[in-house]
């Protein structure tokens, strides 16, 4: 997704932000750290674009005492902001399709078929982070 960021029009710019990262954010500041990936500033027509690097390498994150699956929350936003407005979210994981739906339900993974266009790359593929 870095690779592909300077080739975007400015209309489908988005920031680069993995999931453990976020995670980290909820249990430190609540679900206020939620905002910016979920809702729009006054002057936004949609929300601002995002790519949530390694989904479902975040926890399971408490902050006191609330527990929150935090990207199902984000993704489930993002999802109805998409439905109204064409918002944009890119996501990278090495989960497969049966793990997402284990690990954040059958509702987000449906959503999740409407939502993005999946780039599979085999088992064997070399990593080119390397």
């Amino acid at each position: 997704m870095h690779l592909l960021k300077p080739f975007m029009y400015q209309k489908y710019e988005y920031k680069i932000k993995t999931c453990r990262e976020i995670s980290y954010e909820f249990a430190k500041n609540g679900y206020e750290a939620l905002q910016p990936y979920t809702m729009k500033t006054m002057n936004q027509a949609r929300l601002s674009g995002f790519c949530f690097d390694d989904l479902g390498t975040e926890q399971q994150i408490k902050h006191f005492g609330n527990d929150c699956n935090v990207m199902a929350e984000i993704l489930i936003s993002r999802y109805e902001n998409f439905i109204e407005n064409n918002s944009i979210t890119h996501i990278t994981t090495n989960l497969s399709a049966s793990e997402i739906e284990k690990h954040y339900g059958n509702r987000l993974r449906s959503r999740m078929r409407n939502m993005f266009n999946l780039i599979s790359f085999q088992s064997e593929s070399l990593d080119k982070r390397k």
